[in-house]
């Protein structure tokens, strides 16, 4: 059943020093230059050292633009993580400027309409101002709307899920013909780091549920529903310690880093290796490729590195 259908028929390992040039693991030895030929079709690209809307200009670039996943008069959908009343070098939220970019390449690609939100945790006025986020939006001719009402969501069966068998999804994830998945890199108290897979969280009405039954099966069954089209993943300010609201920049590591991918659990996976750990640390990220989400196995994938 197609969504538009559906809705009708439903109405910590120590900080890391200095910046991303620091980052040992992942990014190893292996750079690119920055480079406009594309040479090969990339699984993932991880960028670093620059600006974060800088960083989005290449990396989607390697992916083959924009055009790749927005077509001309598509209705998009953007969930940056807008969770928290804080401002952007606290690390809480995806970087106004790399959401603002995102916008802008979508309507550049020909997006009819592209729609920003989240269901935040603080007030969610104070979040979509306070990040930066809601000005950054509608300064790039997007349409920012609220998740804070459980009218916006409608339930839908999650068939492959293992302990999640249904949800209240927003309709704009119902609706939309492409969602973005928009992330930032941080540490959590509960599930060790937030990336891409739990950020999944603010699509739906009833985060509760998840907490209190089994959160890293929650994280792993949600997109079984729907996967992103896209994933992007903000580690320009990494929150290492105090997660997910942090207390203070003290929390904060300035990596100017980047991950792209349209596999939610390699972007995950490659994510934890910047943050300092392995996969295998994060129980949500085995969960999901165990339910054929995606694929945790970076040595398998075409890796694009690129240093700015």
């Amino acid at each position: 059943m197609k969504r538009r259908e559906f809705l009708k028929k439903g109405a910590q390992t120590g900080l890391l020093a200095g910046t991303a040039l620091s980052i040992p693991g992942f990014y190893g030895q292996y750079f690119a230059k920055s480079s406009s030929t594309i040479i090969n079709k990339y699984d993932l690209v991880a960028i670093k050292g620059g600006e974060p809307d800088a960083m989005f200009d290449e990396a989607i670039k390697a992916l083959g633009g924009m055009n790749t996943f927005v077509k001309k008069n598509q209705k998009v959908v953007v969930k940056p993580n807008i969770g928290w009343d804080v401002p952007p070098e606290r690390g809480g939220n995806t970087h106004p400027k790399l959401v603002k970019r995102i916008v802008e390449h979508c309507y550049n690609a020909g997006a009819k309409e592209v729609f920003v939100y989240d269901n935040t945790c603080d007030d969610w006025r104070r979040c979509y101002t306070n990040s930066g986020i809601e000005k950054a939006v509608k300064d790039a001719g997007g349409k920012i709307v609220p998740g804070n009402t459980e009218n916006y969501y409608q339930t839908a069966e999650i068939k492959k899920g293992k302990v999640l068998k249904s949800a209240k999804f927003h309709e704009l994830i119902l609706d939309s013909d492409v969602f973005i998945n928009v992330p930032i890199l941080k540490n959590h108290g509960s599930t060790r780091i937030s990336v891409a897979l739990k950020n999944l969280m603010g699509i739906v009405w009833d985060r509760r549920y998840w907490h209190r039954t089994d959160l890293h099966q929650c994280i792993a069954d949600c997109p079984t529903f729907r996967k992103p089209d896209l994933n992007i993943v903000d580690a320009y300010y990494v929150m290492k310690k105090n997660g997910p609201r942090g207390v203070s920049v003290a929390d904060v590591v300035t990596m100017k880093s980047q991950v792209i991918a349209t596999d939610i659990v390699a972007a995950d996976s490659s994510s934890a290796k910047i943050f300092g750990i392995e996969p295998e640390d994060v129980s949500h990220i085995g969960l999901a490729n165990s339910l054929g989400v995606g694929n945790k196995d970076l040595s398998s994938l075409n890796i694009h590195r690129i240093i700015l």
